[in-house]
């Protein structure tokens, strides 16, 4: 492929281009690492370049939709394009309002609107949108497609809704599938609802799941208890997207998985057991619901980590050992280390331990209430091999998306959730593009515990994602 590049692209990344980037719709189904980003940004050049398209609205997640402006486009975008630029904000000030009619107003750029997902259920984030799509020809994107795989939310509707009026559309996730192969009904709808061959979503579901009646409140319901066809669904899905993995396609060092496994204290099993059998009293006298469930394994899992839930609402502290545990592996390990924890409470725990045994200056802290020029800043450290901070402690909820980590090589988790892409998205911000060394993910496991569950359903969830995506199996946690 002839092409002025800014950046060389890899071979799959030439792949990817030749196969989708003049089709009206496409999916780029790459697995986090593997450079998707750059991807987009030379469909959306080469479109420009071929006058098909005048400009691109590129929706990610709230976390990271900036790193589409202030890195991934500065690093790609061909120097020859000349582009205007809006980034999203909720508080619309002067200049603000002044960048966004930029990308409005008529003129000869490229134009490109970074906009957050969470935007899309914002009156003024959907009229930029409306307003964007009505005065250029364009390409919109929905960047870690999963955010729009549930049909009854909001976001979802406007997305479809919105995308309507794109001339281009795309999508892109490392793992499309991170519930049930039924995950992916709404992110073919969004790029075409013809795509995938079946009228709504509920003849999808007939096809690809197993359903069984349940009763409650008086009404049947299908209940999703299983799922077939899966090898059907790859199928379909090849028609109108491009699969790769790291390990097929760059030369990364591997990943090594290990656990650290501990027992509860004495007090910990006490409550444990406790409320164990209260949340099996609860369940079994009242009409079980999903949201039910959750909330009783919640507090389980908050026990597992330390921590006993009152009736008030706050949390009171148990003694217990998995500080002790993260303790000495930091022993043994060198260089930078990224911790994942999945409670406030949790990194509030780890944050005073680290500054009362390695300093103020060893640390820092990505989570929700990180500040946005804090988290840039936290990174930047992180990756300076030469500076003093050498533990990176946050949530996957907030740093599990966009960042690049590559400085570090151990990745440990003091604690899980049962979200599938949180995780392996996690898990990516060392292992991708950049990495020269083997990374080690350590999860902390409490035995006898919701977190042996936890550990189950993320492998049985990968099974079943790559199942449909058709990747080999490879040993995980």
């Amino acid at each position: 492929m002839k092409y002025p590049f800014k950046t060389k692209p890899y071979a799959h990344q030439i792949t990817a281009l030749n196969k989708g980037w003049d089709k009206l719709e496409y999916a780029y189904f790459m697995e986090m690492g593997t450079g998707k980003s750059k991807v987009l940004i030379d469909t959306i050049a080469m479109l420009y370049d071929a006058g098909k398209i005048t400009g691109a609205v590129i929706i990610a997640p709230k976390g990271v939709y900036r790193n589409w402006s202030e890195k991934e486009i500065p690093t790609h975008m061909p120097t020859h394009i000349p582009i205007t630029m809006g980034v999203w904000s909720a508080s619309l000030t002067g200049a603000k309002r002044k960048e966004l009619n930029e990308i409005l107003a008529p003129n000869d750029d490229l134009n490109l609107l970074i906009i957050n997902i969470d935007a899309l259920i914002t009156k003024k984030g959907k009229i930029m949108i409306e307003k964007f799509l009505n005065t250029r020809m364009a390409l919109m994107c929905i960047d870690e497609s999963t955010t729009i795989k549930t049909p009854s939310a909001k976001r979802t509707k406007e997305a479809i809704r919105l995308g309507k009026d794109a001339r281009y559309r795309r999508i892109l996730t490392g793992s499309p599938v991170t519930k049930s192969p039924l995950d992916v009904f709404t992110q073919c709808e969004f790029l075409n609802s013809h795509l995938l061959g079946f009228s709504s979503y509920y003849s999808f579901r007939n096809k690809f799941a197993v359903t069984e009646d349940m009763y409650l409140g008086g009404r049947t319901i299908k209940q999703v208890v299983g799922y077939k066809n899966t090898a059907d669904l790859h199928e379909i899905l090849q028609e109108f997207s491009y699969r790769v993995t790291k390990d097929e396609c760059l030369d990364l060092p591997p990943k090594v998985f290990m656990r650290r496994e501990f027992e509860m204290t004495k007090e910990q099993k006490a409550a444990y057991e406790q409320m164990r059998s209260m949340a099996i009293a609860f369940i079994e006298g009242n009409e079980a619901t999903t949201t039910s469930v959750i909330v009783q394994l919640l507090r389980l899992h908050q026990i597992s980590c330390g921590f006993l839930p009152l009736d008030d609402g706050t949390l009171a502290a148990l003694p217990c050992r998995r500080l002790n545990e993260l303790s000495d592996i930091l022993e043994e390990v060198t260089g930078k280390v990224i911790i994942w924890a999945n409670y406030r409470n949790d990194i509030f725990l780890i944050k005073e331990f680290l500054e009362k045994t390695y300093g103020p200056q060893s640390y820092v802290t990505y989570f929700g209430d990180t500040k946005d020029d804090e988290r840039q800043e936290a990174v930047a450290k992180i990756q300076d091999p030469d500076n003093p901070a050498r533990f990176f402690l946050g949530n996957t909820q907030t740093g599990g998306y966009g960042i690049t980590l590559t400085e570090a090589s151990t990745v440990i988790y003091y604690s899980n959730n049962y979200d599938l892409e949180k995780r392996l998205q996690s898990e990516d911000r060392a292992h991708r593009i950049g990495q020269e060394r083997s990374v080690t993910y350590i999860d902390l496991v409490c035995k006898d515990t919701v977190d042996e569950k936890i550990i189950k359903a993320l492998r049985d969830k990968i099974s079943l994602a790559r199942a449909v995506t058709g990747d080999s199996w490879r040993e995980w946690i």
